[in-house]
């Protein structure tokens, strides 16, 4: 489901490295609709034709529904993959394409923060009830293991808070106004690597944070946004010079810290990226560094 940026993309990897292992039986966008062949939809004519701006209605020897929702009751797959834009404050389409592939037994995985953030734990629930696996790695920190390590890696213990950088963009810019730069000089600095997006609202004004927040939250399914107050880039000022040269600084880098109501937030002095956990003890402890091997 979804077929622009992400969507492409991961069509053009499933085509280039696992063309032998994978088949694409159903695509979708808002402005087709869902398309669907039982032998396999040629990903190489779809990539083509979405890049020529043309419907993919061009696609040879496919059926066609209006919406998705149609399409996916009428036919059958082995996976799910939710890539439409689903934007707050309902996370529509992308909620009820995961609902209904995973109250069909249907496994699913999605890059989508705000269906999780807001509906993860009712999805969650459906796809236990329906022994069906949901997938949502790709949501926080691009595929790291963090959302498995918290749910699955930790047993015997109850995170109780996370602390770290959330948001890259509000990450490189805010270390360039740690360095004395300002926000219009490090935001365009950002656009110019290519790391911030054209409109890039969703960063620096730190929903895309929040979004994340309510993803790695236990209760974040639960959480209303309102109740989570923002302060984006825009409000912050580059540090003198005199801080910037020594390393004083020390602003948020679009982080956030999701936890349990009432939790005690107990950072470690340097400021790392850690969580926080009751295994049982008295008191709280904060893990130490978690490194992945490759």
């Amino acid at each position: 489901m979804g077929f622009g940026t992400v969507g492409r993309w991961l069509a053009r990897v499933l085509a280039e490295r696992y063309a032998d292992r994978f088949q694409i039986v159903g695509l979708a966008n808002r402005r087709d609709g869902f398309f669907y062949r039982e032998d396999g939809i040629d990903l190489g004519a779809a990539l083509a034709i979405a890049a020529e701006d043309r419907s993919l209605d061009a696609l040879p020897d496919v059926a066609r529904w209006s919406t998705a929702i149609e399409g996916m009751r009428a036919s059958d797959a082995d996976v799910l993959v939710e890539v439409t834009q689903s934007p707050p404050p309902e996370g529509e389409p992308g909620r009820s394409h995961l609902a209904e592939a995973l109250e069909r037994g249907i496994p699913a995985v999605t890059s989508n923060k705000w269906p999780i953030a807001i509906h993860g734990v009712a999805l969650a629930e459906l796809a236990r009830r329906q022994s069906a696996f949901l997938r949502a790695e790709s949501c926080v920190m691009s595929g790291t293991p963090v959302l498995s390590t918290l749910s699955e890696g930790l047993a015997g213990a109850t995170p109780l808070a996370i602390r770290g950088v959330l948001n890259a963009t509000a990450n490189y810019i805010l270390s360039d106004m740690a360095r004395g730069q300002s926000y219009a000089d490090a935001l365009a600095a950002a656009q110019n690597e290519g790391l911030a997006e054209r409109d890039a609202s969703a960063d620096v004004d730190g929903h895309d944070a929040v979004a994340k927040a309510m993803v790695l939250s236990a209760g974040g399914a639960r959480s209303r946004r309102s109740a989570r107050p923002d302060r984006g880039n825009r409000q912050c000022s580059p540090l003198p010079r005199r801080a910037a040269r020594s390393g004083d600084g020390r602003g948020s880098r679009g982080g956030r810290r999701a936890g349990r109501p009432g939790s005690p937030e107990r950072p470690p002095p340097d400021g790392r990226p850690s969580i926080l956990l009751n295994s049982g003890r008295d008191r709280p402890r904060t893990l130490g560094p978690v490194r992945c091997r490759p």
